[in-house]
């Protein structure tokens, strides 16, 4: 299921104007409609939302605290690009975390196996549809929730801080690569078959080269 930056509400509230602006700009990013390197105004995101240039600022602050943009004032926002340095830290540390969860996910109960069965059906659908930002929230997911049956929430937090930048990123290798999201399916398919296998150092072997080709592609060396 894609992931919304939307913030929980009260049901049958409308969310506050400072929300829905942080939440507008926010998927806007992880889905690339705002690209590094866009600048963004306060009219043209008030205009866009409906809203005064208010609760824009206060997103935009918010946003900027998030790493996502860099404000200048009487500018705008800019939109900071993915540099090659943050996918490298990304993927160092999901290396650490994963590797560590998909062991633990052996022997896996029914309801995980299940879990990511369906999520590896959403992807192909996600592909066939070429939806890149559908696609990259599921591949998201189907990591997390190998991630979170380890049973260690502190661990689990650490990686869900992750979760924009993998969003973003993920998004941004497809658009460039669009072979990838045909071959991010086949590696999920086979960390999946490990695990039902119960071949914990297969399984985290399979992990390790599936990031690894992320590292490879920053460096222009997959393609």
């Amino acid at each position: 299921m894609p992931a919304s930056a939307t913030a929980p509400t009260t049901s049958g509230k409308q969310p506050a104007a400072a929300e829905r602006v942080y939440a507008h700009i926010k998927q806007a990013v992880l889905d690339r409609e705002y690209e590094g390197g866009t600048l963004l105004t306060e009219g043209e995101l008030a205009e866009a939302v409906g809203v005064s240039r208010t609760p824009v600022r206060e997103a935009l602050l918010k946003l900027e605290v998030e790493g996502l943009i860099k404000l200048y004032p009487k500018k705008g926002a800019l939109v900071l690009a993915v540099s090659a340095q943050e996918i490298a830290d990304v993927v160092e540390t999901r290396l650490l975390v994963e590797e560590f969860a998909v062991r633990k996910a052996v022997p896996a109960p029914p309801h995980l196996l299940a879990r990511l069965e369906e999520l590896l059906d959403e992807q192909r659908a996600h592909a066939e549809a070429g939806d890149l930002a559908a696609f990259a929230a599921s591949d998201r997911c189907f990591h997390a929730q190998i991630v979170r049956h380890a049973g260690n929430e502190i661990i689990a937090k650490l990686y869900d801080q992750l979760r924009d930048r993998q969003l973003r990123m993920g998004v941004a290798i497809m658009q460039a690569l669009p072979d990838r999201i045909n071959r991010n399916h086949a590696e999920h398919t086979e960390i999946l078959d490990r695990i039902k296998a119960g071949d914990a150092d297969g399984a985290a072997a399979c992990v390790r080269q599936h990031l690894g080709r992320v590292k490879d592609l920053v460096r222009g060396e997959d393609r």
